[in-house]
């Protein structure tokens, strides 16, 4: 989602405009705001993906470049370094929970291993989940070559 900041205020792109999208374009209907224009011009231009919007009266035509195989890899990358961002995350949460239930004084030590042991669990299908998320998309990003 594209934020566009419009009179002080943040719209996504599909509030101000019509998308429409073409095998090789991404055209925006601005008709309904054409006062908006030179905000979803800088947005576009600005942002991470490197687009170079044209202008043609109310009408925007965004050219959608070609992935390259580079391209792709650095995106499966970038998703294994979320992947290990997620694990550490869940590292975190599964210690920080771990500690505060032995710090219970009243809890028995056969519920404190259980407490632990369902923590542990639900850690774990968490990770699972992750690296299941991370090699799905890998496989759609680089193909089953790998």
């Amino acid at each position: 989602m594209l934020s566009v900041k419009f009179d002080g205020k943040d719209f996504t792109l599909q509030e101000l405009a019509k998308i429409s999208r073409k095998p090789k374009l991404i055209v925006l209907n601005v008709s309904t705001f054409p006062q908006a224009i030179p905000d979803i011009l800088k947005s576009l231009t600005k942002n991470q993906m490197k687009l170079n919007p044209q202008q043609d009266g109310t009408t925007i035509y965004v050219p959608t470049p070609k992935v390259t195989k580079e391209h792709r890899e650095i995106l499966s990358k970038n998703a294994k370094s979320f992947y290990v961002k997620c694990c550490d995350n869940v590292r975190q949460v599964r210690n920080k929970q771990i500690k505060a239930v032995k710090q219970k004084e009243k809890l028995a030590k056969d519920l404190v291993f259980r407490i632990e042991s369902y923590i542990d669990i639900l850690s774990h299908q968490y990770t699972n989940k992750a690296e299941q998320m991370l090699e799905t998309k890998q496989k759609e990003l680089l193909g089953d070559s790998e």
